[in-house]
């Protein structure tokens, strides 16, 4: 036996190197797939609960796709854009606190005539009554954006999630005098299906955007080259425009932004017009 283990000693070395190394090289192999999938889920389970477009080339007008369809997203009167077909651009703002810039984004507005949607949250509403009675009395619509502002897709019960969106209507009415509209809007784009069809069934239509660029960062903004590269490089029939209340680079661009939308052949509509827009197409 020891002949023979010295005879054959390099072949036995080479098999087991061969065996080591084969079955080394698989569990690699295996691993690398295993981190791949997990990736590859966590990706998956990121674009479900959070809200992302794709875009194609710029300045060619062409609408974005979004994490699901404009018709999948219909069964829970969900929108984030409306028809390809019409120069329509829907302007939405979000409303986290007010820092000197919402009543230069009122006066443009008001000079061009377009209707906006304002998401506020409850700190808005405490901190700023008169903006919006002033958003009220010139025409705009006030949405609820969560009183808290809260990761809404970490909240699977239908009470916690109803508590949010009721603190904000019922300060709106005390503030205003009138019924909220039933507009919702989840915070940092965050969501489930599941909070969909909640809000669906309070009443409520939810709306994502089709178009916004990184401007709610109140100490790091954008320029205003930046910003009329983004806005209107990748405007498109049919947009919901996101923008922040917060954002002093909105202030001083809004009037121009309007304008230069209009001289592309652009109108201005208030978020009904996306489904009077469905009874006629």
């Amino acid at each position: 036996m020891k002949a023979f283990l010295l005879k054959y000693r390099s072949s036995l070395l080479l098999f087991a190197v061969m065996f080591l190394f084969g079955w080394g090289s698989a569990a690699v192999v295996a691993k690398w797939q295993s981190d791949r999938e997990t990736e590859e889920t966590m990706h998956i389970e990121a674009a479900v609960d959070n809200w992302g477009l794709g875009f194609g080339e710029s300045g060619k007008e062409l609408q974005p796709t979004g994490n699901a369809t404009a018709d999948e997203l219909k069964q829970y009167d969900t929108y984030y854009i409306g028809s390809k077909e019409e120069k329509v651009i829907y302007l939405t703002f979000d409303c986290g606190y007010e820092n000197g810039n919402t009543g230069a984004i009122l006066d443009a507005l008001k000079k061009h005539n377009a209707p906006g949607t304002f998401f506020v949250v409850g700190h808005f509403l405490e901190s700023a009554p008169e903006l919006v009675k002033r958003m009220v009395t010139e025409g705009h619509t006030v949405g609820n954006h969560t009183y808290h502002h809260p990761d809404m897709s970490a909240i699977s019960d239908k009470e916690s999630f109803q508590k949010e969106l009721d603190a904000v209507s019922s300060l709106f009415q005390e503030v205003t005098g009138q019924e909220m509209t039933k507009y919702y809007r989840p915070p940092q784009g965050k969501y489930s299906t599941e909070n969909l069809a909640m809000a669906k069934e309070l009443g409520y239509k939810t709306f994502f955007w089709s178009l916004a660029y990184v401007d709610w960062n109140a100490d790091v903004q954008p320029t205003e080259e930046e910003a009329y590269g983004k806005l209107i490089g990748r405007i498109h029939p049919g947009a919901i425009v996101l923008l922040h209340n917060t954002s002093s680079t909105n202030g001083k661009i809004l009037d121009e932004l309007l304008t230069r939308w209009e001289d592309m052949g652009y109108t201005f509509q208030p978020l009904s017009h996306l489904w009077s827009d469905e009874k006629t197409n």
